[in-house]
């Protein structure tokens, strides 16, 4: 195959989804984070769960888990993967300037999970933002990355590693 062209093509220039029938099952573990940048008044009534629409960080997390479940859905020529688990968190950035989603996504599969940890973090952004824009519609959704991922042939990742 010609190295400047993406996998995601034919040779005729049509998108395809790739062939991993021929790759090993192996355990694959992601970890991506964003940020949710807020007013201290958002961050207080998403820390004590007392909003109006209830508690936003209960049901932010529980967003991005079902994200995830629906990353095939949303990526085009994303395979579809079975979730052995997804973890969303959302906590207070130190500075209290707003917080941070973290999502780790596991699977047994063919291919990698990193798409389903960005995109449980970046439902739970967005839910965040739905939830609070009451409070503040200037927030800014922000740093949404894969900080890690292991399995596969490509080896692991952290951030920040060669």
């Amino acid at each position: 195959m010609d190295p400047l062209r993406s996998n995601h093509f034919g040779p005729d220039g049509r998108p395809v989804m790739v062939d991993v029938s021929s790759k090993p099952t192996t355990a694959r573990h992601a970890l991506a984070e964003g940020r949710v940048l807020m007013s201290e008044a958002a961050l207080e009534s998403l820390m004590n769960g007392d909003t109006a629409k209830g508690d936003v960080r209960a049901i932010a997390e529980l967003a991005g888990i079902m994200g995830a479940k629906r990353t095939a859905d949303l990526i085009p020529l994303c395979h579809p993967l079975p979730l052995d688990s997804v973890d969303v968190r959302i906590e207070p950035l130190e500075d209290r300037s707003g917080v941070r989603v973290r999502a780790r996504a596991a699977t047994t599969a063919r291919t990698g999970i990193e798409m389903e940890a960005m995109t449980a973090v970046s439902v739970a952004c967005l839910t965040v933002y739905d939830m609070l824009k009451s409070l503040d519609r200037a927030m800014t959704i922000s740093d949404i990355r894969l900080l890690e991922k292991s399995g596969g042939a490509s080896g692991d990742y952290r951030r920040g590693t060669p």
